[in-house]
């Protein structure tokens, strides 16, 4: 048999290949033949077997052979009576996890009465104000046996609160209450764009809630480190794995600094990755950071649990890569992304319905969506090996390399003074748009193809049937929220809101005061409000 360099200048000069540029849709350029040559390390130090450190080939020892991935589908829309509904048709239809959407007033700390809300009331997701809302949106829904993830930021506190009084209601102890909030604020700064106050006070109150999380509600992921936005911003899947990384390197530091033995937080918490459309490179991104996650917190802090190193994580079919051209389409993106997510070990996985770059998914689009992943799961036997890729020399080769570049953003980051400097001086931000740019060049020249888009188009699009939220379940939420603070008890109000303001300005952990007022009836824009008056309103310098 001839070596690769020998194979390369006579079996495969000879054959014919396309004019075209083979790399990543991040544009990482490809090797035509990957041989045992490019699969860098040993099989116990950069593999290891599945369960075991530093966890490449995935977190547990039997991964899908012991119990599949979470399937959660996203929903939220108009009043919490609305998501409610949408949460029992899914939950009937096989669903095991619930995963929550809220609008843009509830994302931005905003009541639904507030003129900032208006037109925005229940349009991209549900409309949470108060604990009344809260309440109807789980109703009949047991938190101690359902899970549920929250994908929200900088109001995550008070949603937060607002959930774990519902289990008060429900008489459910908070050590029995899993799920996992969003709460990733770094990733706002980076790329989502929804903030109240500036970065420090951020992590402050993220760092508050990982503290109140481990000792109140052990079974609660207080934060979702998150990839999956700063991916839709336009990254590469490098630069999505390590401003990720570097994100959950500075919560770890402030968690630390805090006085919080790693050992004691780490274990719950979590990540959350953006599945694009390249297959093999979103497989690789995954063990990537898996090996990663495991080595940094073995090696720079000193973990022992092994829990602590392992890199536990939800996904998302992305987002940016529907097309509302031949949206039908997107079944098929969707399905590919899914298999990429499951092939690349996921703990729990979202698959985006067809009809989301269009309106929120109606019912029909989102049973799709969830037999996609139950199709996978029981159709297509690829659940019956563990990490059936592993040992394959191209996704070895790709392992490394990701890990590699990505370690190099992280060793900058660390060079700057870390991941909140290098927020401020707006490096992790200038990286992602020139990469979002560089690949709409990419588009534009057609070097890069999105089928129906740039290539295969037609003139005419066959129209599909999308969810409509009225604008009457606008006023009512408006007029709900008005009488919930006509009605109250005005009084225990303004001492919740102190005692709040207060803990703001020592060093209480913020936690036990939003608590108190969520079950004063105190709103979800009153407590924000308290944190803009006290923390400072925080502006993009891009902006400015």
């Amino acid at each position: 048999m001839s070596s690769k360099r020998e194979w390369l200048e006579t079996t495969y000069k000879q054959a014919s290949e396309r004019s075209a540029r083979f790399s990543t849709i991040s544009d990482m350029e490809l090797a035509a033949l990957y041989t045992p040559d490019d699969a860098q390390g040993g099989y116990d130090e950069a593999l290891a077997n599945p369960g075991e450190y530093p966890y490449t080939r995935g977190v547990y020892g039997s991964m899908y052979r012991g119990r599949l991935w979470t399937m959660r589908q996203f929903a939220g829309f108009g009043l919490a009576e609305d998501t409610n509904a949408r949460f029992h048709y899914l939950l009937s239809q096989g669903q095991d996890g619930l995963s929550t959407a809220f609008d843009m007033p509830t994302l931005m700390g905003y009541d639904a009465d507030h003129e900032r809300a208006q037109g925005e009331v229940g349009r991209e997701g549900v409309s949470v104000s108060s604990l009344d809302d809260m309440v109807r949106l789980f109703d009949r829904i047991p938190l101690d046996r359902v899970t549920t993830s929250m994908t929200v930021n900088c109001s995550a506190s008070v949603l937060l609160a607002m959930y774990l009084v519902v289990a008060e209601r429900q008489g459910i102890p908070w050590d029995r209450v899993g799920g996992t909030i969003q709460n990733d604020m770094l990733k706002e700064f980076i790329a989502q764009k929804e903030w109240i106050c500036p970065p420090r006070p951020s992590l402050r109150i993220v760092t508050d809630m990982i503290e109140f999380c481990a000792r109140k509600a052990p079974r609660w992921h207080a934060v979702s480190i998150s990839g999956y936005h700063i991916r839709e911003a336009g990254s590469t899947a490098v630069q999505e794995l390590a401003f990720t990384i570097a994100d959950g390197i500075c919560y770890v530091e402030e968690a630390v600094r805090r006085g919080l033995a790693v050992d004691d937080f780490a274990p719950r918490l979590s990540f959350f990755w953006n599945i694009h459309n390249d297959f093999l490179e979103e497989v690789a991104k995954l063990r990537a950071a898996r090996r990663m996650w495991a080595r940094i917190m073995k090696e720079r802090f000193g973990a022992k649990n092994p829990r602590s190193m392992m890199l536990r994580t939800h996904a998302q079919t992305a987002g940016a890569s529907l097309t509302a051209q031949q949206p039908i389409n997107n079944v098929v993106r969707v399905a590919l992304q899914a298999m990429a997510g499951v092939l690349g070990g996921v703990q729990s996985l979202h698959t985006n319905s067809m009809d989301e770059t269009l309106a929120l998914p109606t019912e029909q689009a989102v049973t799709v969506a969830l037999r996609t992943q139950q199709i996978i799961a029981e159709e297509t036997g690829i659940t019956n090996t563990i990490d059936p890729f592993g040992g394959s020399y191209a996704i070895e080769a790709l392992t490394d390399r990701i890990e590699h570049d990505a370690t190099e953003y992280i060793r900058r980051i660390d060079e700057m003074g870390g991941m909140v400097q290098a927020i401020e001086t707006g490096y992790p931000q200038r990286e992602i748009a020139e990469a979002a740019f560089h690949y709409q060049r990419q588009l534009e020249k057609g070097i890069k193809t999105i089928v129906g888009v740039n290539k295969y188009s037609v003139p005419e699009e066959i129209p599909i049937e999308t969810l409509k939220i009225e604008p009457a379940i606008e006023e009512r939420q408006v007029q709900r929220v008005r009488k919930l603070k006509r009605d109250r008890n005005s009084v225990a109000v303004r001492e919740a809101l102190a005692r709040v303001a207060a803990a703001c300005r020592s060093n209480e952990n913020l936690m036990e005061p939003i608590l108190e007022a969520v079950r004063r009836e105190v709103t979800v824009g009153e407590i924000s409000e308290i944190f803009r008056t006290e923390f400072g309103v925080y502006r993009d310098p891009g902006w400015i």
